[in-house]
């Protein structure tokens, strides 16, 4: 198993904590509502990551109009990475397969699922983190490739683990 899934699971919290980092999401629990609120909770974080999306948009107007035009190219990398991770997390398979789903979930497999849905949420924490020394390091002029470098690091765990995330789903599990 890869370290980066190791560390997923035995970081996640627990399945109320969870819950209760999103509105309206008790549904998760009960199975009949599993699929309308993973759904809602994908929703959720991609609206989340969606925000970040524009707060890296709005630091790179202000490091251009800071003479910062040898920065594009590495901030563009690091928010099409991060436009990616939105995507997929918007686009993902459902972490819950009804009853007439051609991939059937068992309980054992959907206890992973939640501890990847925890980490994403853990992701846009992280992100809101390197976003925030970014913003510090255009303000200040200093550390600006180090801050980008590390907003770029999160942004492809991020989608590391979403392809993880996906292998516990489809099964294939060849990476872990």
């Amino acid at each position: 198993m890869s370290d980066l899934y190791n560390r997923i699971v035995s970081e996640r919290g627990s399945f109320e904590r969870l819950l209760a980092r999103i509105p309206g999401i008790r549904g998760y629990v009960e199975k009949g509502a599993r699929r309308e609120s993973n759904d809602m909770l994908r929703d959720y974080i991609a609206t989340q990551l969606s925000q970040r999306v524009n707060r890296l948009a709005q630091i790179e107007r202000t490091l251009l109009d800071n003479g910062g035009l040898g920065y594009m190219s590495k901030t563009q990398s690091a928010k099409t990475k991060l436009q990616t991770f939105r995507d997929r997390v918007k686009t993902a398979a459902p972490g819950y397969s009804g009853f007439m789903a051609a991939v059937k979930i068992d309980d054992e497999a959907l206890e992973r699922i939640y501890a990847f849905d925890e980490a994403m949420i853990r992701y846009v924490d992280q992100l809101d983190d390197a976003l925030n020394t970014l913003q510090t390091a255009v303000d200040s002029s200093d550390g600006i490739n180090e801050a980008i470098a590390a907003l770029d690091a999160i942004t492809i765990e991020a989608n590391e683990a979403f392809t993880l995330r996906d292998d516990v789903l489809t099964n294939i599990g060849s990476t872990l």
